[in-house]
C-alpha cells in the first residue's frame, strides 16, 4: 500500500500566492480593477521633406497610441508615424497615450504649419471645409426627392437631415485628365446612430439632373445595411466607410475634361450625419 502524505505548509503557501494573484493591483472606489496612472504623451514633430513629417512620441512606457490629425478622429496608431500633409494651412496633431485596460493616462498636441501646397496632390476640391460663405457657394444641392430631404451647412460642415427614405445630393465639377486616377476621401461624423440609411460618392460623367436619381460606381459608402453608420462615429469615410467593393475611393478618368462629384445621402432616420474636408486629389 502506498500512503500519499500533503505538506501543509506548501498548501497554506499555495493558498496565500492563489489570494496575491487575485488582488488587483491598485483598488479602485468599487475595490476592483488597475488604475492607470498619469502618463506623458508628448510628442516630436520632424519635417522629413516638403508636405512630409515624421511623429514620434518621447515615451514607451505605455501599451498604445492613438492620434488625432487635424481634429479627424482619434485613431490607433503606432509610436513612430509618417504623416502627409498636402495641403497648405495650420494643422492640430494630438496624441493620446493608451495604458493599462485601454485607458487614457495623457494627452498632448503639436501644432504643424505647411507653407505651401503639394503641386501634385494637392485637393482640387473648392470649399471642402464649408467653413465660409465663399467655400459653401462652391457647391451646387441637387434635389433627389421632392421633400424629406435637406443638406443644412452651418458650423463649418454641411448635414444631411433625412426621412421617409427620402435623399437628396450635393455636386461640384473637377476637371479631370483621361488616364489618371484620383483619391476622394472626407470626413464623416453622426451624434447619433443612422437607421436604414445610405450615404454614396460618386462621380458623374454629366451634370446632376432636379428630381432623378444618380447610379454607378460607389466610391465612397457608408450604408447600415452593410453593417457601418449603427453607431455614433467621427473619422475618414476611408476608415468609418464599408463594403470594401464600394469604398475604395480611387476614381480613374476615362476622359479629359469636367465631371462631377456628386455626394448624396438618404434613409429612414438621418439625424445629424455631417461632412467636413471634402478631397478629391491626384495620386502621385
Amino acid at each position: 500500500m502506498i500512503t500519499k502524505y500533503i505538506n501543509k505548509n506548501l498548501l497554506l503557501a499555495s493558498s496565500v500566492f492563489f489570494l496575491a494573484s487575485c488582488t488587483p493591483d491598485s483598488v479602485d472606489g468599487d475595490g476592483n480593477g488597475i488604475s492607470q496612472g498619469a502618463l506623458d504623451a508628448s510628442f516630436k514633430v520632424t519635417k522629413t521633406s516638403e508636405n512630409h513629417y515624421l511623429l514620434k512620441r518621447n515615451y514607451n512606457n505605455y501599451i498604445n497610441s492613438s492620434w488625432n490629425i487635424d481634429d479627424d478622429g482619434y485613431n490607433n496608431g503606432k509610436g513612430e508615424q509618417n504623416l502627409f500633409l498636402p495641403d497648405a494651412g495650420t494643422y492640430v496633431v494630438q496624441h493620446q497615450a493608451v495604458g493599462m485596460g485601454g485607458v487614457i493616462g495623457g494627452t498632448a498636441s503639436e501644432t504643424i504649419v505647411v507653407p505651401t501646397s503639394d503641386p501634385i496632390s494637392g485637393n482640387m476640391i473648392q470649399g471642402g471645409r464649408f467653413d465660409t460663405p465663399d467655400e459653401v457657394s462652391k457647391w451646387s444641392v441637387h434635389k433627389i426627392s421632392a421633400s424629406g430631404a435637406q443638406w443644412v451647412f452651418a458650423n463649418g460642415k454641411a448635414t444631411i437631415v433625412a426621412s421617409g427614405s427620402s435623399q437628396q445630393g450635393i455636386y461640384q465639377a473637377v476637371n479631370v485628365v483621361a488616364g489618371q486616377k484620383y483619391s476622394i476621401d472626407m470626413v464623416a461624423s453622426s451624434d447619433t446612430p443612422l437607421v436604414n440609411t445610405w450615404f454614396e460618392v460618386y462621380v458623374l460623367n454629366t451634370a446632376p439632373v432636379t428630381g432623378q436619381d444618380v447610379g454607378g460606381t460607389v466610391y465612397r459608402n457608408i450604408n447600415t445595411w452593410d453593417g457601418c453608420g449603427t453607431g455614433k462615429f467621427k473619422g475618414k469615410v476611408s476608415s468609418v466607410g464599408c463594403n470594401g467593393s464600394k469604398n475604395g475611393g480611387i476614381y480613374t478618368a476615362t476622359t479629359t475634361g469636367t465631371v462631377y462629384l456628386e455626394i448624396k445621402c438618404g434613409g429612414g432616420t438621418v439625424n445629424s450625419l455631417s461632412i467636413d474636408k471634402v478631397e478629391f486629389r491626384r495620386t502621385q
